[in-house]
């Protein structure tokens, strides 16, 4: 009897095999996904801070509506940018993304309690979450962190 004919008959489908019930092929994609992760969480970041540049004094006047001193915005844009460009490289990734998780909080405390903030209030945790796992478990193999690591 085949092997695709007895596993139907065990009451498995013939292409169990096919199934990754261990979703075994995270690993052996692990790099590219790794790249596409880190682009997705810096992605947002590399926006907002080009925006804040081309923004600056409306971006200021927000942040001094909300209580926050703006001659802090020249730190913001240095967070948001620089953190999301090494991010998106894999360079200092531990460090950038630490960086990006404290500003996610921050951001949620300062600027998104209010009722009508939830989402933006969410979506900064959800965002705080992905860096703190970025940091510990660090960019991929396909990352300049991870080039840096092979001496290539």
């Amino acid at each position: 009897m085949s092997e695709a004919r007895a596993g139907h008959e065990a009451g498995r489908p013939e292409n169990a095999a096919a199934f990754d019930a261990n979703l075994a092929f995270l690993a052996r994609w692990s790099a590219p996904l790794g790249l596409l992760a880190r682009a997705m969480l810096a992605y947002i970041f590399i926006v907002e801070g080009v925006g804040k540049i081309g923004h600056y004094a409306d971006v200021a006047g927000y942040m001094a509506a909300h209580g926050v001193d703006q001659r802090l915005l020249p730190l913001v844009i240095l967070t948001e940018l620089g953190g999301g460009l090494l991010v998106l490289a894999g360079f200092k990734t531990r460090w950038a993304a630490i960086a990006l998780f404290g500003f996610c909080l921050l951001t949620a405390l300062f600027f998104h309690m209010d009722a009508d903030q939830t989402i933006q209030f969410q979506k900064n945790v959800a965002m705080a979450g992905g860096f703190l796992t970025l940091a510990i478990y660090g960019p991929g193999g396909w990352s300049a962190d991870g080039l840096l690591k092979r001496g290539g």
